[in-house]
């Protein structure tokens, strides 16, 4: 099983993280994001991101099927470990709408993540009610710019969704 424990960031990644505070990564076109770390996460023989490289953040490499299409699909989701655990809040920078991922996940939540050269297959679950709540408020107390996209996102309620390990989510 892989450890997703986070390291203490370096000097340069506190900075990087507080000038995400600042700056709302919104702010950068996405798919200019997504470029850059699907060429780091190859040049690197899947090892990392640009993202998790320049931050230090737990950037995985989510493969999901396309809901619509039937095809795999790989890209790169900002992760908030929780022991054997991952959560991934659905913001999409705070736009109107859920993000592509998230519906494939909800189509087939059997899905495979690649953090630092693992992957595991894991089964995704949405959150509600409480549950949803406490993982909102520790993602927001981890990451504070995912604060204002829920404002930004309004009416609509951002989506929360844990990954489990297939052993534990067979367990349920």
């Amino acid at each position: 099983m892989i450890n997703f424990e986070s390291r203490r960031p370096a000097p340069l990644r506190r900075l990087a993280h507080k000038a995400a505070e600042i700056i709302p990564m919104s702010w950068i076109r996405p798919q200019l994001l997504v470029a850059l770390d699907r060429a780091v996460f190859r040049l690197s023989r899947g090892r990392t991101t640009f993202s998790a490289l320049t931050s230090g953040l737990p950037i995985i490499m989510l493969t999901t099927i396309g809901a619509r299409t039937g095809l795999r699909r790989t890209l790169p989701v900002l992760a908030l470990p929780d022991d054997d655990h991952l959560i991934l809040i659905a913001s999409n920078y705070g736009l109107p709408s859920n993000p592509g991922w998230y519906y494939n996940l909800r189509a087939e939540p059997h899905v495979m993540i690649t953090w630092r050269g693992s992957s595991v297959e894991m089964h995704a679950r949405e959150l509600h009610g409480e549950e949803r709540q406490r993982y909102v408020e520790h993602g927001i107390d981890a990451y504070p710019w995912w604060e204002p996209y829920h404002r930004r996102a309004a009416p609509r309620q951002i989506p929360v969704i844990m990954l489990e390990p297939l052993s534990a989510a067979a367990d349920r």
